[in-house]
């Protein structure tokens, strides 16, 4: 496949692929082009057996209602950090999952209600999450490693009613809890059996789901009822919930067949991503389970060895993780690679952020497989733009858009642009999986869609083969090791810091996590700056936001660049830090 070469695209070959009825396990896409004129979401609506009796909820089409062969079938297999082990089959989670789902209506849950998980990834975080889904909640997943500010941010927006988190995490959540009146229970899953200080608004996960029933009748879901809420940052203001309903699973388990190419009678599949944030609920619960694969959830952090060692020990067959990690993974060594079988494995995918061409390669050389790099955005719900197993992959390129959906590339005026030309990322807000709204920000919600298309934030370019190349952002928003920052949230950390008067934040290229949060902070009359000011500014922002938020760099500076109205120039800031023309400063500040 070859065509004439784009701005943004690399030299690097074309990886061409084999004849696919050569490979030992058949994809379940053969032909992109031919899938791409005939696919229609009906078809996976169809296969799922949807609508079934109780309409669409996402935990009997994951969980509970499965063939009886495989409701025996292995559905999570977990390791903690010290290295136990615990496998949950479907019947398992089916009967964990009821369970938590009587404890909610038991406490009062209303269809709508809001329940907040704030956990480590452990088994009771996938077993609660499908619990609300099954009573109707609207569930919201949050990052372990929030400080009090993130966590507060979300729970004052969505006024969720429940908080479940663990009495290693709990502190976080009490110290927030005084400024949101909307929570009524703290349930605090404690798998030590230590925990003993129960305040009167909180309650034991164990001991409400010791003695209620195992099974649960799941009422009528309609495909347009709420299920998941993710936040995501921008350029300005709070954090936003995008809001998906029980409908996505179709684009989630399509994606999951067609891009992941899970074959569920054989595989093992691993997707590294929290849950807190989408890929680890649309990919690490949703898409994987509707077809009722085997997946393998790793309780601890990042470490080369022991990620290869799970591959090893679990005979992982199919891989999703992030730019970030196998950068890292490369920057350990080819040669630690040789220490394990990895032989298991066949096909591995990325996703979070653009994955560079020598990560791609890299994974062939060393690994023996292309990396295949997919793009979407919490606000997709779903893989939008693609590299699958039957199609070449050409290293640094998104790929192609998903059969049933529609990118294009617009102009200024947001019409199309033709192949070859740099504009607009936009997408036909059509996939089942495309969220609903902003909670609570209808008109922001409204004012991503211009002349029908979504308006995704980011640039790239279309070539003459329909493969998609990624620029950068259009905006301020910073991607930092796949996680979506919002300077206007670090700015706001910031000058809560007693010695910060003033502080813009801009995102700095970064060989590792693509980007690093950098600050450059003025300082109040009385403060002088030195470096144990700085490493103090850092872990104020980290405990209020998160470890990925905080600035990595600060740069003390007299006084920030402004417009006439008083808004920091984050454009000029970042041109003058990387060197970069400074462009149009009539609107500055004298």
């Amino acid at each position: 496949m070859s065509g004439t070469t784009t701005a943004g695209e690399t030299h690097y070959p074309t990886i061409e692929k084999p004849p696919m009825h050569d490979v030992a396990v058949k994809p379940n896409m053969m032909d992109y082009d031919e899938m791409a004129q005939t696919y229609a979401w009906e078809k996976t609506e169809q296969e799922l057996r949807l609508p079934r009796a109780n309409g669409y909820n996402k935990a009997t089409i994951c969980i509970d209602d499965h063939p009886p062969e495989v409701m025996q079938r292995p559905a999570l297999v977990w390791e903690a950090t010290d290295g136990k082990k615990e496998v949950y089959t479907f019947n398992d989670l089916k009967r964990e999952t009821s369970k938590a789902a009587h404890m909610f209506k038991n406490m009062g849950l209303q269809k709508g209600d809001r329940v907040f998980v704030f956990l480590e990834r452990i088994p009771e975080l996938y077993i609660i999450v499908f619990g609300a889904l099954k009573a109707q909640a609207l569930v919201g997943p949050l990052f372990a490693a929030f400080g009090p500010e993130a966590i507060k941010d979300r729970i004052q927006d969505c006024e969720a009613r429940f908080v479940i988190t663990s009495p290693s995490l709990k502190h976080r959540v009490d110290s927030i809890l005084a400024e949101c009146p909307s929570v009524e229970k703290v349930i605090i899953v404690d798998r030590k059996d230590e925990y003993t200080d129960y305040q009167p608004n909180e309650v034991s996960y164990f001991e409400q789901t010791r003695n209620v029933p195992d099974t649960f009748d799941v009422p009528y879901t309609d495909k347009d009822d709420y299920s998941i809420i993710h936040y995501t940052s921008g350029t300005t203001g709070k954090p936003k919930g995008a809001v998906h309903r029980h409908y996505a699973v179709i684009s989630q388990a399509a994606t999951a067949k067609y891009v992941l190419d899970l074959h569920p009678e054989s595989d093992i599949y691993w997707c590294t991503a929290d849950p807190g944030w989408v890929t680890g609920t649309s990919y690490g619960m949703f898409g994987p389970w509707a077809w009722g694969t085997t997946s393998v959830v790793y309780e601890g952090p990042f470490k080369a060895d022991v990620w290869y060692r799970v591959i090893q020990d679990h005979k992982v067959t199919v891989w999703y993780t992030a730019p970030t990690a196998i950068r890292m993974l490369m920057k350990a060594g080819d040669d630690i690679v040789k220490n394990y079988d990895l032989s298991s494995l066949r096909h591995l995918l990325s996703v979070g952020e653009p994955l560079n061409p020598e990560a791609v390669v890299w994974g062939q050389k060393v690994l023996g497989h292309v990396f295949h790099d997919t793009w979407w955005q919490t606000e997709t719900g779903a893989m939008h733009i693609c590299n699958y197993p039957c199609m070449p992959v050409k290293p640094g390129s998104m790929g192609r858009p998903h059969p049933g959906v529609t990118v294009g590339i617009l102009d200024e005026q947001y019409n199309p642009l033709p192949a070859g030309e740099e504009g607009h990322l936009a997408l036909k807000p059509t996939a089942p999986s495309f969220f609903r709204t902003y909670w609570k920000k209808e008109e922001m919600y409204q004012s991503k869609i211009k002349n029908g298309w979504y308006i995704t934030g980011d640039r790239a370019s279309m070539d003459t083969d329909g493969y998609y190349w990624f620029f950068g952002r259009s905006d301020d928003v910073i991607n930092t090791a796949g996680h979506l920052v919002g300077p206007f949230e670090v700015e706001s950390a910031l000058i809560e810091h007693p010695a910060v008067a003033e502080a813009g934040v801009i995102g700095k290229p970064d060989p590792e996590r693509l980007e690093i949060v950098k600050a450059f902070v003025s300082l109040k009359n009385g403060y002088t700056p030195s470096d144990a000011l700085k490493e103090d500014i850092r872990k104020f922002v980290r405990n209020l936001l998160a470890a990925h938020a905080y600035p990595r760099e600060i740069e003390f500076i007299d006084s920030l660049p402004k417009t006439r109205s008083g808004k920091i120039m984050r454009r000029l800031l970042k041109a003058r830090d990387l060197g970069l023309p400074e462009g149009d400063t009539s609107t500055l500040e004298d």
